[in-house]
């Protein structure tokens, strides 16, 4: 019986590179916390990984006059502006206590993708042995 990696693996292949693409989002944020203008960045995680598995939710109709909007998650490779909590003089959107707290979240995340990928093959080897 063939095994498919797609079915033992799910979303998490997918996540794990998703996670990845957020840190260096969040860092980039980080690095350019004292650049004038700079806008904050951030991945819609739930939508671009729903984009990358083929499973994005359109908007129900009911009636055939309405608009559909545009799908945001395809410009740029699904990068949002963060909206500030607190304006700056100097037009930077980069709050520092809040990247980091993503950015650690994150972090915690990718690391949890990375246990749950570790037990899939784990259990993967053990089929193979027969044990």
């Amino acid at each position: 019986m063939p095994i498919s990696f797609n079915s033992v693996l799910g979303n998490h292949e997918a996540a794990l590179m998703l996670r990845a693409r957020r840190s260096e989002i969040l860092a980039a944020n980080l690095a350019n916390a004292d650049t004038p203008n700079y806008k904050a960045r951030d991945l819609d995680f739930k939508s671009a990984l729903g984009q990358a598995m083929g499973t994005t939710e359109k908007l129900a109709t009911t009636q055939p006059d309405h608009i559909q909007p545009a799908d945001l998650s395809s410009v740029d490779g699904g990068l949002l502006y963060r909206v500030p909590s607190q304006p700056s003089l100097d037009g930077n959107t980069v709050d520092v206590q809040v990247e980091q707290a993503k950015f650690a979240d994150n972090a915690v995340r990718y690391q949890a993708t990375l246990e749950i990928l570790g037990g899939r093959f784990k259990s993967l080897i053990s089929a193979f042995r027969g044990t």
